[in-house]
């Protein structure tokens, strides 16, 4: 019987940058977060505000922090599963959280779904159960 070919090694490694760029977004909130508050610690001195803008960047900026860490860390365990093909409900988990993450996670998401729901994928998905 010949084996037929897949993407999957190809998948993994768009798994894996993708995860580097969320883990990438991650720091990004982290500088936005130290930067504002910088800024909003200098304008609180200076005027009355109904409420505190540092704590308001704050609580967005550790939102966004933790979102963005999540999101890094399940798409680089996507991408080993992925090399590993197994775990299939997770891949197609990650998959789909993928699709909600921009453009980039948009299209990773719509074509990994469409990979592993081929028959021979899910077969081999199957035997590395």
């Amino acid at each position: 019987m010949e084996t037929q070919t897949n993407n999957l090694n190809t998948y993994r490694i768009l798994y894996i940058i993708k995860g580097i760029f969320n883990l990438l977004g991650a720091v990004f909130f982290i500088g936005y977060g130290f930067f504002m508050n910088f800024i909003f610690t200098e304008v609180n001195q200076n005027t009355e505000t109904p409420f505190d803008m540092t704590t308001f960047f704050g609580i967005i900026c550790g939102i966004g922090f933790v979102v963005s860490l999540i999101f890094g860390i399940v798409t680089l365990l996507g991408a080993k599963y992925i090399g590993e093909a197994r775990n299939y409900t997770f891949v197609l988990i990650v998959a789909i959280l993928n699709c909600l993450t921009g453009i980039l996670g948009i299209l990773l998401g719509i074509f990994s779904i469409i990979e592993i729901n081929k028959p021979h994928v899910k077969a081999l998905f199957d035997q590395n159960k």
